[in-house]
């Protein structure tokens, strides 16, 4: 047997192995959890940056009917409110002529889950993520990059954690 054909003939045995062993171990791309209700309306502050990635999220429910809309807000299931959503940023730390050589990012969200005749669900919830950053002011426009992907970042793990606290909500 030629030297390529073995070759081919090992990857393709190889492929196929790791294949079987993935599929035997249960092994599965991550996906949406379930929620137990099937419709959610979701009361966002004006200026909501959390808005657009919670709602993209939400949508990959197939069973799930987001409502924006003011007067859908009674034929809602449940009622997600976001009341509180805060970036900060905070030296903590100098160097010895006094200049800012690190900061900390820090996002607060609130929320709560509720039906519209007002039992709460979820009672009010804070999630609070930090992340440190250094700074130098020879390269302050890639910090300031840096800054804005810490911040998404973080929003990105704020909606994850309320999806997973949405999962455990019992049906209505």
């Amino acid at each position: 047997m030629p030297v390529l054909m073995r070759r081919r003939l090992f990857a393709s045995l190889a492929a196929g192995l790791t294949v079987s062993h993935l599929a035997g171990c249960g092994f599965a791309l991550r996906q949406a959890p379930r929620l137990r209700f099937k419709s959610i309306y979701l009361a966002l502050p004006a200026n909501s940056a959390l808005g657009a990635p919670l709602q993209r999220a939400l949508a990959q429910n197939p069973d799930l009917l987001i409502l924006s809309e003011a007067r859908d807000m009674q034929s809602a299931e449940v009622i997600l409110d976001i009341l509180n959503e805060l970036r900060e940023k905070v030296v903590v730390g100098r160097n010895a002529a006094g200049q800012v050589r690190e900061f900390q990012l820090r996002l607060h969200v609130s929320f709560r889950l509720r039906t519209p005749q007002g039992r709460e669900l979820i009672a009010a919830t804070e999630l609070l993520l930090h992340r440190d950053i250094s700074f130098s002011e020879s390269v302050a426009l890639a910090k300031e990059e840096e800054e804005t992907l810490l911040y998404r970042d973080m929003r990105a793990d704020v909606v994850q954690q309320i999806l997973r606290r949405l999962a455990v909500v019992p049906g209505q």
